[in-house]
């Protein structure tokens, strides 16, 4: 076991780094002034928008596209899954094409398992994010359904429904956002299979990458003026 402490460190490492930038990005104030805290901003809006109008077939539209993309990427995690599964049931010819690298990458079976199996939860997780999220987003259009008509819109019923509505629309693209950072970090996670010391590299790539586009993309900008 003490052969491994730097495969252990690693993975610390990569566990503590996706967590720390999942709480920085949700629950700080920090974190509220994001891409994605900014994009919860229009969605309310989005949902104000449309009480004011009674023709709302491109609103339902554009609610369907969010729901076809949302549906690709659980489709895309089940793949992912498979994909994982199979590198866990080829371990020995794996290994065996390993060794024939002119570098040397020669895990333990125990090893490469390990690391298969970490794959195969971090995809799992991602779907269970996608699959909630897609659902949450076919409650949305319900609710879009559901709107009072634009005569009521200056009613308290009709502001508690835009209220339920964004709240429930923030949480569908929240669980959106967390299934594309799982997705980051399991690219950054592959790194892991060439050496533990790539690991941290790859990790603390993806974060700066993901930092990047969070808080000093053109889009963030865009959002902000």
């Amino acid at each position: 076991m003490t052969g491994y402490w730097v495969d252990i460190a690693a993975v610390g490492f990569f566990a503590l780094e996706w967590l720390v930038y999942a709480i920085t990005l949700e629950h700080t104030a920090y974190g509220r002034d994001s891409l994605s805290a900014r994009m919860h901003v229009y969605r309310e809006i989005w949902v104000r928008n449309l009480l004011n109008r009674d023709a709302r077939m491109v609103d339902m539209q554009i609610m369907a596209s969010l729901q076809n993309g949302t549906a690709f990427f659980a489709s895309t995690s089940l793949l992912a899954i498979g994909g994982a599964l199979t590198l866990l049931r080829a371990t020995n010819d794996a290994i065996a094409v390993l060794g024939t690298l002119p570098i040397s990458l020669n895990p333990s079976p125990a090893l490469w398992e390990i690391k298969c199996l970490g794959l195969v939860l971090i995809f799992i997780y991602t779907f269970f994010k996608f699959a909630w999220a897609y659902r949450l987003f076919n409650y949305v259009a319900i609710l879009f359904g559901a709107m009072p008509p634009a005569t009521e819109r200056d009613t308290a019923a009709a502001e508690a429904h835009v209220i339920r509505t964004s709240r429930l629309f923030e949480s569908a693209g929240q669980h959106f956002n967390r299934g594309q950072r799982a997705f980051f970090f399991a690219l950054g996670y592959l790194g892991w299979f060439i050496s533990p010391w790539v690991l941290f590299v790859t990790t603390a790539a993806v974060v700066i990458v993901i930092w990047r586009r969070q808080f000093a993309s053109n889009a963030w900008q865009a959002m902000g003026s």
